[in-house]
């Protein structure tokens, strides 16, 4: 069966042309992020234990994890945890096939603590953070849709849709990478930095402003002085960055709401702000792509957490930006991508309702130049859907 792919010009400007564009990323530590990373990670460990004992990935969905800010007392030389942060691991999980009780709670704790352990190692798990569980039995009718016997294709658990973009702009690079690459290669140099860093990116005509929300940790930091040059030293680090990125003109500003006369500053005890009220939801940080772009279309869906095999909202935002990318490295021309794939609950995930992506392109090239390209690339790609669900389980694609 032929698949409905739609190929047009894109009716606006490329972003990168455009006089305004803003990016967001919320890093690992944030506490949205940190939701975000939990329900993946217990996704994953739910599907590996599903194929381990019954073969196949079960009906689950961990995508409602919320979570609950503590309160810390943070001070020069090391502070303490008042008040544990709490997650909750919320969703719908199979807990019981063909007769076989399946442990489906105690993996997505175990999950939970490794995530933690790894991502933010100064919070220790039990005393300054506590996680609990409620995973409730999933819709019959949706095991039934997800589980429909003889089809080698899933199908669709909902009809909803994915966006996805490329190339990423200057901006979107910048912002992108500078959260990676403080959050790794900076960090294990420079321990007082801890997980959450949100950057802003704004681009004004051909100047490019970076604004830094880096979270210290106060074990690592003696007094004031120490302070200001561990904003200073990330305020250079990423100033390198970007201009390695780009010729336009960039300013860095990092921690603008510190006041360093009144010891008003970003110190934190565990190097997130989830000790000091700022609660975190799965699907309010980033999107599929690992960045908030308010010039491009996006889905509202929570990817993170999201069942890897038939549910749309996660496999439609993986896969669309999955397609634009590959267009972008294989065909000439293009300067900017935009892949909306649209879906029809109870239908196959290979055959979208629609396809759509439409597309600017570099001066001198027409869209008919490139139109057939295009398509067959979206067709090879949705051909290769089920590619998406193993990359998920076996962790190589980033839902946030």
């Amino acid at each position: 069966m032929s698949r409905n792919i739609q190929v047009s010009e894109l009716d606006r400007s490329a972003v990168e042309d455009q006089a305004v564009e803003i990016v967001e990323r919320k890093g690992v530590g944030h506490p949205d992020s940190i939701s975000d990373g939990i329900a993946e990670s217990v996704s994953r460990a739910l599907s590996q234990l599903y194929l381990d004992r019954v073969g196949k990935v079960l009906h689950y969905n961990t995508d409602e994890t919320q979570l609950v800010a503590g309160r810390a007392a943070p001070s020069f030389g090391g502070g303490e945890v008042v008040e544990p942060i709490y997650i909750l691991i919320v969703g719908r999980a199979t807990k019981e096939y063909d007769g076989q009780q399946l442990p489906v709670d105690s993996t997505a704790l175990a999950a939970a603590r490794e995530y933690l352990a790894e991502t933010i190692p100064e919070l220790e798990y039990g005393t300054d953070v506590i996680v609990d569980v409620k995973l409730g039995e999933g819709s019959g009718d949706l095991q039934e849709v997800f589980g429909e016997d003889g089809a080698t294709v899933p199908m669709a658990n909902d009809t909803s849709f994915g966006v996805g973009h490329a190339p990423l702009t200057e901006t979107e690079e910048i912002v992108a990478t500078a959260e990676q690459e403080l959050n790794t290669t900076y960090a294990d140099e420079h321990p007082e930095l801890g997980p959450d860093v949100k950057i802003m990116g704004k681009r004004e005509g051909d100047h490019i402003n970076i604004t830094v929300a880096a979270a210290m940790i106060d074990a690592y930091i003696e007094d004031i002085d120490a302070y200001a040059t561990a904003v200073d030293d990330v305020e250079a680090y990423v100033t390198d960055l970007a201009e390695e990125i780009t010729d336009r003109e960039v300013s860095v500003d990092v921690n603008t709401a510190d006041d360093l006369d009144e010891g008003s500053i970003y110190l934190t005890v565990t190097g997130t702000s989830a000790e000091q009220g700022d609660d975190g939801s799965v699907g309010r940080g980033n999107r599929a792509n690992g960045l908030i772009t308010p010039n491009r279309p996006m889905s509202m869906e929570a990817t993170s957490g999201k069942n890897p095999v038939n549910h749309i909202g996660k496999i439609y935002n993986l896969l669309s930006t999955e397609i634009a990318e590959s267009v972008v490295a294989e065909v000439d021309g293009i300067r900017d991508l935009q892949v909306r794939l649209l879906s029809q609950i109870g239908k196959p995930i290979d055959q979208p309702h629609v396809a759509d992506a439409q597309v600017v392109t570099d001066e001198g090239v027409a869209v008919a130049d490139v139109e057939g390209e295009i398509r067959e690339i979206v067709d090879r790609e949705l051909g290769n859907v089920t590619d998406v669900t193993r990359k998920v389980i076996d962790g190589d694609i980033s839902t946030f």
